[in-house]
Order: structure tokens, then sequence, then C-alpha cells
């Protein structure tokens, strides 16, 4: 009996211990605290850890016209995050707004020894009609960016999007107002090669272009149009045999956070893929957001399983 009881105690508090290490794979949601944060772009370097680049939205809420200053936080362990400091802000940006602010969603790809991090912003005071995509450079992934111009040659357009296939060919993506759009990049990284063309298959495009890769399929993730009733943004996404479509519409993988927005990126790391995503479960304020993480699953015929946010909500 008294083996019996051990035996007991040593399965309870082994299954305890597991349970732990199940609690502790990923960090709390949100996963940053310190500040406010949005529109996480996460992607994995070669020097094994896994970084977001994130917008920032600053305190008191504001609408949106307030948000600056991008970070950069990185992590080896999916638990413990480091927050890399302020890599870019508006006034850095010559050709800018003189008012700055309005620094939205952004992303980093990497090519040839370059990182290269790219920004929306506007280049006049009338702000909605001017929008450039910015690009700065540096030789580090989370530190040293100078600005070095913008793509020439592009609407007035937000949120972008590039996605490195296997052989090194780049891909630019960009959206905003229903409308979606990629193209090839350069060598260069900061011109655009050919035309860019409609992504054509996509349902209720919004905004937040996002696009992965997996055993030889191309996803194009974004955020949808969904506010009617007070309701808010969900994510879908549709599927590919080519980067740049045409796309077959796949559904919503994301249902509404507690935020009217949402907008993320999909990454594998170590095995395991993850959905990075924003709410305003610290806030309780629309402009005042918090990155977000949970696992991603997929089903066997490469569809996406319905991710379920975790984290207080509203």
């Amino acid at each position: 009996m008294r083996k019996l009881i051990i035996a007991s105690l040593l399965s309870a508090a082994s299954a305890l211990s597991f349970n732990r290490c199940q609690a502790q794979d990923l960090a709390k949601n949100p996963f940053i605290t310190s500040m406010y944060t949005a529109d996480p772009s996460a992607h994995v370097w070669a020097d094994g850890r896994l970084y977001v680049y994130a917008s920032h939205d600053i305190a008191p809420a504001r609408g949106c016209d307030l948000m600056d200053q991008y970070h950069v936080f990185s992590t080896d362990d999916m638990v413990h995050w480091k927050d890399h400091g302020e890599i870019l802000r508006a006034s850095q940006a010559s050709w800018g707004r003189p008012e700055g602010g309005f620094m939205w969603a952004p992303d980093c790809a990497y090519k040839n020894g370059t990182y290269y991090f790219y920004f929306p912003h506007p280049s006049d005071t009338k702000w909605n009609n001017s929008w450039k995509i910015g690009v700065a450079t540096s030789k580090s992934p989370a530190s040293g960016f100078k600005v070095q111009g913008y793509i020439k040659g592009l609407e007035s357009m937000i949120d972008p999007a590039v996605f490195v296939d296997d052989d090194g060919q780049a891909y630019f993506y960009y959206g905003g107002g229903g409308t979606c759009k990629g193209g090839k990049l350069k060598d260069n990284m900061v011109e655009i090669d050919g035309e860019m063309k409609v992504m054509e298959g996509l349902q209720d495009f919004h905004e937040a272009t996002f696009v992965h890769k997996r055993n030889g399929i191309y996803y194009l993730s974004y955020s949808d149009n969904h506010d009617e009733g007070g309701k808010h943004n969900q994510m879908r996404y549709a599927t590919s045999k080519s980067p740049l479509g045409p796309w077959t519409y796949q559904g919503i993988f994301m249902d509404p956070t507690d935020s009217y927005t949402n907008h993320g990126s999909i990454v594998e790391y170590k095995g395991q893929w993850y959905s990075f995503y924003h709410n305003s479960a610290l806030s309780h304020q629309d402009w005042e957001r918090s990155i977000c993480v949970d696992k991603l699953y997929y089903n066997a015929d490469g569809t996406i399983q319905k991710v379920i946010p975790t984290g207080k909500q509203n």
C-alpha cells in the first residue's frame, strides 16, 4: 500500500510538472506589457532567435495618428522576451509629413547580409492620400537602421509585406481600401521589378497582408471588413501555388478580438507554427493595443485550424 501511495504521489507530481511545462510553452498574453504595441510582424533569422517588429500606440489613445517609434522584440524560447528598443521614428524620414506620427504596420526582410525594414508613412499633412512605403536598412536585425528613402512608383496604400522565396526572389505586397497588390522586388530590395498586380481570389480584403509558405503552398493572410453592428476585424486567408496568385480563398482563421482592428503574422519556430496578432486587453481602448501570440495548427489537407486567442479579453 505504501508503495502504491508513493507511486501515486510521484505520478501526480510528474503530471503537475508536465502541465506546468505546457503552461510555460508561451509567455502570458499580451506578451509585451511595458508599452502599447500593435501589428506584429514575426521572423526567424539566422541567429536562431525569433524577432517581432511592431508598431507603437502612444498613450493617451487618440485614434491612430499618434503611432510612432517602432520597437523590436526577440525571444529564443517563446517565454522570455527582450525589448531591443526603438529602431525608427517618423522624424528620421526626411520625406515624411512634418507633423510626424502615422507610422503604421511594418515588416522586415533579410537578403545578402542586410536587413530591410519596410514601413508606411505619409509624405504630406494630408496623410490619407500621400502614403509612401519607406525602407530602412541595417546589418543588424534590431538596431542601426538608416532610412534609405521610399519605394518609387507605388500607389498611396499601406501595410507593406515582403516574402523572400526559397530561390531568393523577394516579393512585395501592400494594400488598403479593399485592394491588395503584389509584385517582384529587384535584387536591391528597394525597387519593384515590373508591374504590381491585384491579388485575385481574396474575399472581403481590408488590410494587413502577410505571406508565408508551407509544404510548397503559399498562404496570404489578411484582415477583413467585418465591422458592422459593432463587430471587429476577422483574420482570413487564401492559398496558392504561386507567390502572386491567383489565390483560392480558404476562410476565417481567427475571430475578432476585443480590439477594433487586427493585424498579424504567421511563422514557424523550432518546429511549431505560431499566429501573432494584437488585442486591447491591457487598455480596453481600440487604439492602445498589445501584441499576442498563440500556437497555430494545420489540418492534414493544409488548411489552417481556427486560432482561439488566449489571454484576457473584454
